[in-house]
């Protein structure tokens, strides 16, 4: 039986998020009171996203039998007779984004969005070995 499939963000990512957030407390020390909510307010977002990088790693697993996410409210697990997989790609802002939507056939509650950033790789590459192709 082959080694399940991880993807998560890329630990650069994360340690420059961590990086950014103690550089922004730390300047937030010498501004005025308005710049140090401001600052503040950025640094404490910026250390959210990099614990919550931490804590859910790895974002997404994958064997033979069954697909999990990791998510803040816990895991959803898609068996994979179950699991449909589509890769969206669009424009927002004028830049072009691309997604890997898993959903569950079994279950109308369940529809989980990943990005680049979530996966730490192509989401168009991850749908194509989720469904067992190679790109």
């Amino acid at each position: 039986m082959p080694a399940p499939q991880q993807w998560s963000t890329r630990p650069v990512e994360t340690a420059l998020a961590g990086g950014a957030a103690l550089v922004l407390a730390v300047s937030a020390l010498w501004t005025d009171a308005a710049g140090r909510f401001l600052v503040g307010a950025a640094a404490l977002l910026l250390a959210v996203v990099a614990v919550r990088d931490l804590l859910l790693r790895p974002r997404l697993t994958a064997d033979e039998d069954e697909v999990v996410v990791a998510a803040v409210g816990g895991r959803t697990v898609i068996p994979r007779d179950r699991l449909r997989a589509r890769v969206r790609t669009g424009r927002r802002l004028g830049v072009r984004t691309t997604s890997l939507e898993l959903e569950d056939l079994g279950d109308d509650g369940v529809l989980v969005v990943l990005g680049r950033r979530d996966l730490g790789a192509d989401p168009e590459q991850v749908g194509a070995q989720l469904l067992g192709h190679r790109p």
